[in-house]
């Protein structure tokens, strides 16, 4: 079974010889009657060692060329060396067949049989080496799409990895922004920002290499981030959850929520006169973050890639896009449950 990629390919190989020698026995048994049962069971027993034996030496030839002078060397040299060793093989077997046989039967040859012969031992022998280069190319390409599908998994993997660390950098520079403005105007509330600071990236820490959390764990961390807003915008700052308990453990992003209430107040105003009120419900399988629109006229620390990355995010996650639906009156954006 040297060379065989299996057992079982090894016997469907032989089961295959097995089975055209049986054939080749019944045919000549019902056509030429001019053979004894003694000269039918000579030639039997005779293809079932001829033929095996000229299966075994292409395979052996092809099994050499694949070391001596691959594919990828020089593709249409190899196949023609290859087609004209095999068909000289096939030759010189019709030549020692006739040769030793021919005298042992009853009857004469006919010349036009005898000759297309001379064209059929090659031909067998083309046909044989066309599954062999069926076989490589096709293992070749399947080698090809694993490939291809390995890279691409790997590449979808460096991105994503990539955009999870964008996402956080971008959480801690909005919050020492926040922290930073705290400082001049109240120690003590800049104190309690950063007891809160701590809590809130304490939870991006622990799941930062984390695809999911759950939309319980999730809110218990906006609970954290929530305090730090009350903090930094005195009541300016509204928000408002509506979510129903069956739904929160399903899954989402780690840190969603934070990006959309952060992007919601970095490009509004609110102040005293003007609250902010965020909205966060559930609708059918989304997450919906909704705010009214108080849209500033210069966003100072805004590179607009925070919901470009989350929504190509989510895009590794899930067939379900992230949905951006702005309207004249408010902003939605709509985040797939998973």
């Amino acid at each position: 079974m040297l060379g065989y990629k299996s057992a079982k390919q090894f016997l469907r190989v032989y089961a295959i010889i097995l089975a055209v020698c049986i054939l080749a026995f019944i045919v000549r048994l019902s056509k030429v009657n001019a053979f004894g049962w003694r000269l039918q069971f000579l030639i039997f027993f005779l293809t079932l060692v001829i033929l095996p034996l000229f299966w075994e030496t292409l395979r052996f030839i092809n099994h050499y060329l694949n070391k001596v002078f691959p594919f990828d060397r020089n593709e249409s040299l190899r196949i023609v060396i290859q087609l004209l060793v095999g068909g000289a093989i096939g030759l010189t077997i019709r030549f020692l067949i006739y040769l030793f046989g021919e005298p042992h039967l009853p009857f004469k040859l006919d010349e036009l049989f005898a000759a297309a012969t001379w064209l059929l031992f090659p031909l067998v022998t083309v046909a044989v080496n066309l599954g062999f280069f069926t076989s490589y190319f096709m293992d070749q390409w399947k080698d090809s799409l694993v490939k291809a599908e390995r890279l691409e998994k790997e590449k979808s993997q460096v991105q994503f990895d990539n955009l999870k660390n964008q996402l956080n950098p971008h959480f801690l520079f909005n919050a020492l922004t926040s922290l930073n403005s705290l400082i001049f105007e109240d120690q003590r509330l800049a104190s309690e920002f950063l007891q809160q600071l701590a809590k809130v990236y304490r939870y991006v820490l622990q799941n930062k290499d984390r695809n999911f959390v759950s939309l319980k764990t999730e809110l218990d961390f906006i609970g954290h981030y929530v305090g730090l807003l009350e903090t930094r915008f005195h009541g300016a700052v509204k928000i408002n959850f509506n979510i129903r308990e069956d739904i929160t453990e399903r899954a989402i992003v780690p840190v969603t929520l934070q990006i959309l209430i952060e992007n919601a107040i970095k490009h509004n105003i609110a102040d005293g006169s003007r609250k902010l009120v965020i909205d966060i419900g559930a609708l059918d399988d989304y997450l919906v973050v909704s705010n009214n629109l108080q849209v500033r006229k210069i966003v100072e620390t805004s590179n607009k890639q925070g919901l470009e990355n989350l929504r190509t995010l989510y895009g590794f996650l899930t067939d379900k896009p992230v949905l951006i639906e702005p309207t004249p009156e408010r902003f939605y954006v709509k985040v797939p449950l998973i």
